[in-house]
C-alpha cells in the first residue's frame, strides 16, 4: 500500500484543495456536520459539488439525480477493477469505498489490469485528504471566500486531464479521448450537469474495435 500512497501524494494536494472548496460551498447549503458526513460516506468530488450547487437553489430532486449521473460513471470503472479486488466480501466493499478517479488511474497497471494494494493506499490517502480539506473549508469559509475567485473552478478539469494523460498509450486511446471531450463540450452549454459525462463515456467504446493483424 505504501507505493499507492507515494503515488497519490502530489494528487492528495489537489484533492484537499478541491475539498476546501466544497466545505466553503457546503456549509451554507448543507452545514458543517451534514457537509462531514456527505464527504465521509460518498467521497465524490463532482458529484458532491453538483449537489451542493443545486441544493443551494432548491433543486433537492435535481441535485439527487446529478449526483447520481455523475457517480455512474464509476460503474463500469468498478467493472473494470472488480478482478483485482481483495476477498473476503467486506475487504471488497472496504477497498471499493476507496476506489476514486485519481486512485484507479494510479493502480492501473496496463491491459486491464490493476494492483488492489496500490489502490487501496492511494485511495486512503486521498480520502483523508478529501475530509481534512472539507474540515479546513468549513472552518475557515469565510476567510477563503468564494473558490472561484481563486480559480477552482478550473481545477477539476485539470487534474482529469493530468489523469488521462497517463492513460492514452495508443491512437485508439488519443481517439476516445478527443472524441469524449468533444462530446462533452458540445453538451454542456444546455444539458443537465452529469449528461455530459455519461454521454462522453460512449467514446470509450472506439476502443472496442479490434485491433488491426
Amino acid at each position: 500500500m505504501g507505493d499507492g500512497a507515494r503515488a497519490a501524494a502530489p494528487l492528495a494536494v489537489a484533492v484537499g484543495l478541491f475539498g476546501v472548496a466544497f466545505g466553503v460551498l457546503a456549509a451554507d447549503a448543507l452545514g458543517a456536520t451534514a457537509a462531514v458526513v456527505f464527504s465521509a460516506t460518498t467521497f465524490a468530488g463532482s458529484a458532491q459539488f453538483a449537489a451542493v450547487s443545486l441544493l443551494g437553489t432548491g433543486g433537492v430532486a435535481g441535485a439527487i439525480v446529478a449526483a447520481l449521473l455523475l457517480n455512474s460513471r464509476y460503474l463500469p470503472i468498478g467493472v473494470s477493477v472488480a478482478p483485482s479486488l481483495p476477498r473476503p466480501l467486506w475487504r471488497r466493499l472496504l477497498a471499493a469505498q476507496l476506489c476514486v478517479d485519481e486512485s484507479w488511474a494510479i493502480a492501473h497497471q496496463g491491459g486491464g489490469r490493476y494492483d488492489a494494494r496500490v489502490l487501496v493506499g492511494a485511495g486512503i490517502v486521498l480520502y483523508l485528504a478529501w475530509l481534512a480539506g472539507t474540515g479546513l473549508g468549513l472552518a475557515g469559509g469565510e476567510l477563503i471566500g468564494d473558490p472561484e475567485d481563486l480559480g477552482m473552478d478550473a481545477a477539476f478539469p485539470a487534474l482529469f486531464l493530468a489523469l488521462l494523460a497517463g492513460q492514452v498509450h495508443d491512437r485508439r486511446g488519443a481517439a476516445a479521448a478527443v472524441l469524449g471531450g468533444a462530446v462533452a463540450l458540445a453538451l454542456v452549454p444546455f444539458a443537465p450537469a452529469g449528461v455530459p459525462i455519461i454521454a462522453a463515456s460512449v467514446a470509450c467504446l472506439v476502443g472496442l474495435r479490434p485491433g488491426r493483424a
